[in-house]
């Protein structure tokens, strides 16, 4: 007679909570969570969100829809009070989540207290790093954590100052590489929309509008650089009022350099991948510290080699195989490697950027690492296949 076969444990049922207002790296975290959970079956991701914006557009059409607790101003204690009572009945009509893990400090403010009420395991997933804390930041230290998740190594040493001693442990965001595409056909595409040559050697930089990103060291480092054929694209637009304030100074700026004319402004975009396949060069100079940074990971999935300064995460990611760090501040240095690079001899030592960036950032490869830790740390240590923690 043949045994019987017992089903398996319960998929981990997983509520990452988010405002979901702007669009950068966290937003490109939880949208990979929601798009590549095949990978990784034994995890059920689920979402909640404040506000309806393309993050929650992206979920939608990847088949999770977000449950959305209503837009939430910190200012304003009534629509976090709100908020907090949609969290809550959220957690009570669902069956028990087995973690809830908060995504940015604003969001650990105005939501911890309710997880830490329902009884919960309380996970806080660290996507910056915490050297001075503000306002927001001190709020959310209110409420300490059961575990960290830091998106780097540099992040994960900065949570004692947010947190005191909270036990956490690194996990590299989850990014899966873009799908195939002819790179010449791209370049051509690209480059003519941009009425750019191929022969140019073209600069690229894309990111949020902040002034860390080093968007004016880089100017200062271009108009340094010999003359020649070359470009500079900066993609990013703004997506708050002191952004756009800060876009026109950078404009400005360029101007005064002299380099006006050879700097593009790119704009907010979405085709950050096919941008990449047509330059030549990715550089992104910060003048502070990078908590991690996604675009240096595509960058180097489109075999682009990257220049950023020695600061932050950045020496854990960019290597000798796919890049070059320069010293932070220093806008001759950063001319030196960009020279360098756009006359083509060290570029050739630089093909190693497909295989660093499958290293460190497989999707695959980091949902199980998430799995994993939420085995060990959330679920109860006795009964690993048995009621979540937290059902009712």
């Amino acid at each position: 007679m043949t045994s019987p076969i017992l089903p398996g444990p319960p998929p981990l049922r997983v509520l990452h909570l988010y405002a979901g207002n702007l669009y950068g790296g966290i937003e490109r975290v939880l949208g990979v969570l929601a798009s590549q959970r095949h990978l990784c079956p034994e995890m059920e991701p689920h979402f909640a969100l404040c506000f309806d914006g393309r993050l929650a557009e992206e979920l939608r059409a990847a088949n999770v829809p977000p449950h959305m607790l209503g837009n939430v101003r910190l200012s304003r204690p009534w629509t976090v009070w709100r908020a907090r009572r949609r969290l809550k009945e959220l957690l009570k009509a669902t069956p028990g989540f087995d973690v809830v893990i908060t995504q940015s400090c604003w969001v650990h403010a105005a939501f911890a207290p309710t997880v830490r009420q329902a009884g919960l395991p309380l996970w806080f997933w660290a996507h910056d790093a915490y050297l001075h804390l503000n306002r927001v930041e001190r709020a959310a230290a209110r409420t300490k954590p059961d575990y960290v998740i830091a998106n780097s190594k540099f992040t994960l040493g900065t949570i004692s100052r947010l947190f005191g001693d909270v036990p956490g442990e690194v996990l590299y965001c989850p990014l899966p590489s873009p799908p195939p595409m002819d790179r010449d056909a791209v370049r051509l595409a690209i480059r003519t929309k941009l009425g750019c040559s191929l022969e140019s050697k073209v600069i690229l930089m894309g990111s949020r509008l902040e002034p860390y990103k080093g968007h004016t060291l880089l100017l200062e480092g271009l108009a340094l650089l010999k003359p020649g054929d070359w470009q500079a694209w900066i993609a990013g637009g703004p997506q708050r009022p002191h952004e756009q304030d800060y876009y026109t100074q950078l404009q400005a700026m360029a101007q005064r350099l002299g380099i006006g004319e050879r700097v593009r402004w790119l704009g907010q975009r979405t085709d950050i991948p096919q941008l990449l396949r047509a330059a030549d060069i990715y550089c992104q100079p910060n003048i502070g510290p990078e908590p991690f940074g996604i675009v240096f990971i595509e960058a180097m999935q489109a075999g682009v080699p990257v220049v950023t300064t020695k600061l932050g995460a950045a020496p854990e990611i960019v290597d000798h195989t796919c890049g070059m760090l320069t010293e932070p501040g220093m806008p001759q240095s950063l001319a030196n490697e960009l020279n360098r690079l756009s006359l083509g001899s060290s570029r050739s030592a630089l093909t190693g950027g497909p295989a660093r960036a499958a290293a460190l950032c497989d999707p695959q490869q980091q949902l199980e690492l998430l799995s994993a830790a939420i085995k060990r740390h959330a679920r109860p240590a006795g009964n690993p296949d048995g009621p979540r923690c937290g059902a009712r």
